[in-house]
């Protein structure tokens, strides 16, 4: 399985940073459901005020990757007009094996 890390930056927008590595021995091997490889979500409470694929079209083509051990992969996006409040970020893999996501609270 797959570790996985996500980190904002308030700044100009806010800045996800999604970062998965493969922590053990052997490589790993994930296909991915379409082109986008992750997708970010933002909550406040439990409702989703902005998502990063809403409104987008994905080439729908599986692709496999392989993760060698130590190996890590970085996805990172931006939610460009946010409204100061109390948020939590989620950040989630977009592969058939497993929900490999990472979530954490901010705020703007």
């Amino acid at each position: 399985m797959l570790d996985a890390a996500l980190e904002v930056t308030v700044g100009d927008g806010v800045h996800f940073t999604f970062t998965v590595t493969n922590p053990g021995d052997t490589p790993l091997e994930v296909t991915f459901r379409d082109a986008c490889r992750a997708d970010f979500a933002v909550y406040e409470d439990d409702t989703e005020m902005w998502r990063y694929s809403d409104g987008k079209a994905f080439a729908q083509v599986l692709t496999p990757a392989d993760f060698q051990p130590g190996e890590s992969a970085t996805f990172e996006e931006t939610w460009p007009d946010p409204t100061p409040g109390d948020y939590t970020a989620e950040a989630t893999l977009r592969v058939v094996e497993d929900e490999i996501s990472a979530r954490t609270p901010f705020s703007v």
